[in-house]
């Protein structure tokens, strides 16, 4: 069972950048009630997918500078990023088949 990987601003070039597999970063704050509705959905991803896509989640509020550099505007977002580029990005709390949706051909 996989575990969703904490990032920070300091660990995200080498866990999400440069990481081997696809990573589906959560950009998310603890004052977020959506955020809080996308969690448990997220966890039962990573439990389910994790072997094929690294689920991560990065705080906002304590890591500015990839929500900056990625123009992370509202929260929840969910961005996809494959060999080191955003690929997709969902804007806001999605349900779990809106999420495998655009996992689509990686899980």
């Amino acid at each position: 069972m996989a575990e969703i990987v904490t990032l920070t601003d300091d660990t995200f070039v080498e866990q999400v950048l440069q990481s081997d597999k696809p990573v589906l970063v959560d950009f998310w704050a603890t004052w977020c009630g959506p955020c809080k509705v996308v969690a448990p959905v997220l966890e039962q991803l990573a439990a389910e997918h994790g072997d094929k896509v690294t689920f991560a989640k990065i705080e906002v509020d304590q890591n500015p500078t990839a929500p900056r550099d990625y123009q992370v505007l509202s929260i929840p977002t969910l961005m996809l990023f494959q060999n080191g580029k955003p690929t997709s990005k969902l804007v806001g709390a999605k349900s779990k088949s809106a999420i495998l949706k655009e996992l689509d051909g990686l899980v």
